[in-house]
């Protein structure tokens, strides 16, 4: 397991394995035993600190299913690379940056996965946590009917509209029937004073999906401030990755609470 979050990750400890869904490959890391997971990395991609992620929700005996979406797998890329990654995405045909109220194509991709990775593992069902520019996926997800445990983690789509959702007004509106229906809540994350994740867009979750709506808002004292990666340095001026760099491993941080508080909820929802 990398101790050493400022150096690249072989990801060794995964399977990469060439998964094909609706006519697109994409390079999925597989480990573990046990229900499945989805980890959808932030910006600038599946970095030390989302692997760390990873590893934490397979030591809780889940299987990972950790999609490459955008960047280099396991990298540590100076700020201008990380910043091209980031600027690609934002024009990708698979994601939706900008405009609320639309729903990133990829999402559609990530529920056939969420499908197959059920598939093979069993259970009652699967869990899934989208971060930053992922960070709605897991709501999108939920129009798929194996998905059970939705974690938001600071979602910042779309970024031109503070009080925007990125996700379809009736994909919305369906998720919200099936968190009633079935019983079903959603966990969401951010820090008070995320510059990506506003208190208005929590707000806007809140109003849509009422009390199936969880959000947790920690304070900007309680993230971690040191050896952050280049791409956070230059362009992430503000606490954000609540599960992730801004996470401080260290018994009684709210950040580590709120990491426990998320692997507790995969394992109350897909337990047989």
């Amino acid at each position: 397991m990398t101790t050493d979050l400022m150096t690249e990750d072989a990801l060794a400890d995964f399977q990469a394995r060439d998964i094909t869904l609706q006519e697109a490959t994409k390079v999925v890391y597989v480990s573990g035993a046990g229900p499945a997971v989805i980890v959808m990395a932030e910006m600038p991609g599946i970095s030390p600190h989302v692997a760390r992620f990873a590893r934490w929700v397979r030591e809780a005996s889940f299987t990972v299913y950790m999609p490459s979406l955008f960047g280099r797998d396991g990298a540590l890329p100076d700020a201008e690379t990380a910043g091209q990654v980031f600027r690609r995405a934002c024009v990708s045909a698979e994601f939706r940056a900008f405009g609320a109220g639309v729903s990133s194509p990829v999402t559609d991709w990530l529920r056939a996965l969420a499908r197959l990775a059920h598939g093979e593992c069993g259970g009652p069902g699967v869990g899934a946590i989208g971060m930053c520019f992922t960070g709605n996926f897991a709501l999108s997800m939920m129009l798929e009917p194996v998905m059970l445990a939705p974690v938001l983690a600071q979602p910042s789509l779309p970024l031109d509209v503070p009080d925007g959702l990125e996700i379809a007004d009736a994909e919305l509106a369906q998720v919200a029937q099936r968190l009633e229906r079935d019983d079903l809540t959603v966990l969401a994350y951010r820090f008070e004073g995320d510059s990506f994740c506003r208190a208005e867009r929590f707000a806007a979750y809140a109003k849509a999906l009422g009390p199936r709506f969880q959000p947790r808002v920690l304070p900007d004292s309680a993230a971690n401030t040191k050896n952050l990666p280049p791409f956070f340095e230059r362009f992430v001026t503000t606490p954000h990755s609540v599960v992730t760099v801004h996470l401080i491993d260290a018994e009684g941080e709210p950040t580590l609470v709120a990491r426990d508080e998320i692997l507790d909820f995969f394992r109350h929802r897909l337990a047989s």
